[in-house]
């Protein structure tokens, strides 16, 4: 058991956040291989500027993930991942409002977003891990920091 211990203290982090980005990834392939029929979808809930908001979209998700990914201004990555995923939750998966026979899976739908911003946020506090980008910077800073006190 240590030894499986050992293993996700070095690499659990990593492997958490490229499965997180997955779904982020797969979700910007989606709206950009059916741009037209995301696009209407997005019209028909009564959104404006659906073209626009579509590029916003996928590129908060495409950028979201590969910063995730590479573990690079991770924490950021996380907020940017919340603000764009709450709105879009709220907004297109409103379970409340469907009808009956949608409802559970709207609510599943809703409930995994609820699961994903909550990964985000232990993202937000704990940050990326010791393999990212982001812990590299850190230890060449602190290096700088002690070759600079003596």
């Amino acid at each position: 058991m240590s030894a499986l211990c050992d293993l996700a203290k070095r690499y659990g982090a990593l492997v958490g956040r490229m499965l997180m980005a997955l779904i982020f990834l797969q979700s910007a392939v989606g709206k950009i291989t059916a741009f037209g029929a995301t696009a209407g979808a997005m019209a028909a809930k009564g959104m404006p500027m659906t073209e626009v908001l579509l590029v916003g979209a996928i590129v908060f998700e495409l950028v979201g993930a590969i910063l995730l990914i590479v573990g690079w201004h991770t924490r950021w990555a996380a907020l940017a991942l919340i603000i764009f995923l709450v709105p879009a939750t709220l907004y297109f998966h409103n379970y409340w409002t469907y009808p009956e026979k949608e409802v559970r899976n709207q609510r599943n739908h809703f409930m995994k977003n609820v699961t994903i911003v909550g990964a985000l946020v232990f993202i937000m506090g704990v940050g990326a891990g010791p393999l990212s980008m982001d812990n590299r910077r850190r230890r060449r800073g602190l290096r700088e920091l002690g070759t600079a006190a003596v």
